[in-house]
């Protein structure tokens, strides 16, 4: 964007990838994106939106992804906790005491341990696309795939498009990464495929290491106590976001969240799925964010 500066923060021996954009004089958002995700995947149209609404916006590349550090799992396994202490890194390097939190699927468990554990940083909350942090889907995923029927007390499992999706086994690369994102789209609103894939194909190109991503879903299944702690310790304003059509955290993760955090608002997105890749969606999505 034509206004961004970027820059490099130290998380311990770290260095994370950012980006700021609005007048840094002014509230800032931190956009905390998703599994495996670069921070370029914050479309540009929800960051413009949001400096229209008055603030500055920081997105960046989690670890092992984009242009930050990529890291030895095997030797320095990390958990979401870790990857919650890269965000709080990011703050400081900017020199904020405090940030509106906006994540999106592993960046709204991300998010939702920052509210916990750190709410003195946390000016407001936005979950989007996502699911009670400490949540453990495995058994719910295991009976869908099966075909079984699921457990009264499962939150719903992954859509048949996605799972059949990942039974196909479709080699790594761009046309795998579209051919998901159609899925994450929802059969509801249009699929911008040329957004989707431009924006795919800048994620593969500044990559430092493309399989070093997958550490993530490694990292979510790291025992992490932090993430056990009750929703309900939660007292920062909070906004839940979640599209009717998600793929992968069907609408009940939504409801679940918003049961569980005192105060929550729930706003349900009609048609959306699990990504902003419809037109128009991003600008619709902006204006949800707690501000």
């Amino acid at each position: 964007m034509g206004d961004a500066q970027e820059r490099f923060v130290a998380s311990g021996p770290l260095r994370i990838w950012t980006e700021r954009v609005g007048g840094p004089g002014r509230p800032a958002v931190l956009m905390i994106m998703g599994a495996a995700a670069q921070g370029i995947s914050c479309p540009d149209e929800l960051v413009g939106r949001l400096v229209e609404r008055g603030v500055q916006v920081i997105r960046f590349d989690h670890r092992d992804t984009g242009r930050s550090s990529v890291v030895d799992f095997d030797a320095h396994p990390y958990t979401i906790g870790d990857m919650a202490r890269d965000c709080l890194a990011v703050l400081d390097g900017y020199g904020l005491a405090s940030a509106h939190v906006a994540g999106t699927s592993l960046g709204g468990m991300i998010a939702q341990w920052l509210a916990v554990h750190a709410p003195d940083r946390v000016r407001s909350l936005t979950v989007m696309s996502s699911s009670p942090m400490g949540h453990d889907p495995s058994a719910a995923w295991a009976r869908a795939q099966a075909g079984e029927p699921p457990d009264p007390d499962d939150l719903p499992p992954p859509s048949p498009a996605f799972l059949a999706h990942q039974a196909a086994g479709l080699p790594p690369g761009v046309e795998s990464d579209v051919a998901l994102f159609r899925v994450f789209n929802g059969p509801v609103r249009p699929f911008d495929e040329p957004a989707a894939r431009s924006m795919l194909e800048l994620a593969l190109v500044r990559a430092t290491d493309p399989a070093a991503a997958a550490n993530h879903h490694r990292a979510v299944w790291m025992h992490d106590p932090g993430l056990l702690a009750p929703l309900s310790s939660i007292v920062v304003p909070t906004s839940i976001v979640h599209g009717d059509q998600d793929p992968i955290h069907p609408l009940g993760h939504g409801e679940a969240l918003a049961a569980a955090i005192p105060g929550a608002v729930l706003h349900v997105v009609p048609g959306m799925g699990h990504v902003m890749t419809s037109p128009g969606l991003p600008e619709e999505v902006a204006g949800l964010i707690r501000l």
